[in-house]
């Protein structure tokens, strides 16, 4: 037997089986009913279920022979003027095979596109908007010109909720014959933070050290630093102990594998979350962007984030 990717197995092959995006799919099953849809523009973080939807769509209008009358193209692959005017433009001048009434063609990471790239496809999806219809994905919004929104139906994908993430994750367990305590479910949804594609893919992972999936099996898996870490390294540099918070840095850098962006990215998450005073998390979080934006710049990460525990062992000594 071949092994598979869960996250190809999975993918939902109805709109039926997308999970944690209701609102969405009861618009979209609207179109299926008239069998018509106008050009669409799916925008929202990664794995929310944004291509899965696409392909679900397109095989609920098409059927079996859904394939021939749909493609699916990477903007981030080819990003330039020329594949608009020769790729995207020679399938879309093309008529539908069969009875279907058109051609969809899905277009991943079209804000990858270069204005002029985009400026060429918002002609190219009026000229030939009788015989094809346009499905873009993106993760932000604002970086598809105006003219091509306003010709769009939009549709903004959320982060899955947590509960429907969970009761997927339980079916899939299931069919896998997989084991999964509450602490490592927990996990899961912690790391994933809305993700659909990261659980699944974590999931996998662990399932290959050992028979129950534990969260110290994904949190090793995903190299990931336990929240109460965070938490209880923040209380150390807080409480004046620079060195030993130092040390605990240390740790999770070396053990985990972590990168000073996923550092950083956690604080925040664990600030935000915690019970400390609003004052103390404005502080905090305002120093922590600092961070963030000189490390984006290129600067020394173990020197940033030293510095960051150095200013909240500074702030334990001003009450003091």
């Amino acid at each position: 037997m071949i092994a598979e990717i869960w996250v190809e197995k999975y993918r939902p092959k109805t709109l039926d089986e997308v999970v944690g995006q209701e609102e969405v799919v009861q618009r979209l099953k609207s179109y299926v009913e008239r069998k018509n849809i106008p050009h669409l523009l799916f925008a929202g973080p990664p794995g929310t279920g944004k291509t899965a939807s696409a392909i679900a769509l397109a095989r609920d209008l098409f059927g079996e022979n859904w394939r021939d009358n749909f493609v699916e193209m990477n903007a981030s692959d080819e990003r330039g003027i020329d594949v608009v005017r020769h790729k995207i433009k020679e399938f879309a001048r093309t008529a539908p095979i069969g009875d279907a009434p058109f051609k969809i063609i899905f277009l991943d990471e079209a804000d990858a596109l270069t204005a002029d790239a985009q400026a060429a496809l918002r002609r190219t999806m009026e000229m030939y908007s009788k015989t094809c219809r346009f499905i873009l994905s993106c993760n932000y919004v604002s970086r598809i010109i105006e003219p091509i929104q306003s010709r769009c139906a939009v549709f903004k994908f959320r982060p899955i909720p947590a509960e429907a993430m969970k009761k997927r994750l339980l079916e899939i367990c299931k069919k896998e014959n997989i084991k999964i305590a509450d602490d490592g479910l927990e996990a899961l949804i912690y790391i994933a933070n809305g993700d659909f594609r990261k659980a699944i893919n974590a999931l996998q992972g662990a399932a290959a050290f050992g028979e129950v999936i534990d969260a110290e099996a994904i949190y090793q898996i995903t190299a990931t630093a336990r929240p109460e870490e965070l938490a209880k390294l923040l209380n150390l540099a807080l409480s004046g102990n620079f060195m030993e918070a130092r040390e605990m840095l240390d740790k999770m850098m070396i053990e985990y594998g972590m990168s000073g962006e996923d550092i950083v990215s956690q604080l925040f998450r664990e600030i935000v979350s915690s019970t400390m005073d609003e004052k103390m998390k404005v502080l905090l979080i305002d120093k922590l962007g600092e961070i963030d934006f000189r490390l984006t710049e290129g600067a020394h990460e173990r020197i940033q984030l030293d510095a960051y525990l150095a200013y909240l062992s500074t702030l334990s000594k001003k009450k003091v």
